[in-house]
């Protein structure tokens, strides 16, 4: 009998050990996706950055802060109504990928983050970096980078559950994206000061309530395609926190040019 337990004992333990080496490789693959996506992003504005920007005003068609001018790309990108295409198709993109991604294959789930990564670094990215001096950008990623990675970590570790916080978070995301909207057009410097204050503390609060909800959707028996796919939607939804919350500290912490 007491072998007999000593082997149910093992087993358990087997399982327990397979389950926590899958959990483990799996959120390893989610954070992998989600560097990946920081990168393509940092290369895609750095890359339309240097086409948009001239130092030489014969060949420039608008003149913007730091002594620099934007070439004629840049000006029809950042200046004409083209803009607003721009700034709002990465928006539509991930929520198509979101309502879609259940459906897609893993290669094109992860084809439609690298492009939507791709797309935020070619508006939101490039517009930061025409707005805020590169040693700024730069101090604010470090902080944000530091900052995220204690949230996430908590998340992953608290046994309380964040589920009504991340509930009220999310309402509190959509009711901050109107409100930046509606100051698009305003321009007022308060509520831009505001909202940035309540952002930080909204982006801050889905990265631990995101990580939970990616660590609790891990089950030992998906197969490479299901997997795949939650890893995916996983980088993605931690990532949209992670360039939202950057994008409110830098408001906040930003020397502009």
């Amino acid at each position: 009998m007491a072998d007999y337990d000593n082997r149910l004992a093992r087993g358990a333990t087997t399982a327990t050990d397979t389950i926590d080496q899958g959990l483990r490789a799996y959120m390893l693959r989610v954070y992998n996706y989600m560097i990946m996506g920081l990168a393509v992003t940092g290369l895609a504005s750095a890359a339309l950055y240097m086409l948009s920007v001239t130092n030489d005003a014969s060949a420039a068609a608008a003149a913007i802060p730091g002594g620099l001018y934007l070439t004629k790309l840049g000006a029809t990108l950042f200046l004409s109504p083209l803009r607003w295409v721009v700034l709002f198709s990465p928006i539509a993109l991930a929520l198509y990928l979101q309502v879609r991604i259940s459906r897609m294959s893993v290669g094109g789930a992860l084809m439609g983050f690298v492009i939507y990564a791709g797309m935020i670094g070619a508006s939101v990215g490039t517009i930061s970096m025409l707005a805020y001096t590169g040693t700024s950008i730069a101090q604010v990623f470090f902080i944000t980078a530091a900052s995220f990675g204690g949230l996430s970590l908590w998340g992953y570790t608290t046994r309380r559950d964040l589920t009504g916080m991340g509930s009220f978070l999310i309402m509190g995301a959509w009711g901050l994206f109107v409100a930046f909207l509606v100051n698009a057009f305003l321009h007022s410097a308060m509520i831009m000061w505001i909202g940035s204050v309540a952002g930080v503390g909204i982006f801050a609060g889905l990265t631990a309530y995101y990580t939970q909800t990616i660590k609790n959707m891990y089950y030992v028996g998906d197969d490479g395609t299901v997997a795949g796919r939650k890893a995916v939607l996983g980088a993605l939804v931690l990532y949209i926190s992670f360039v939202n919350l950057f994008m409110m500290l830098l408001n906040l912490m930003g020397n502009r040019r």
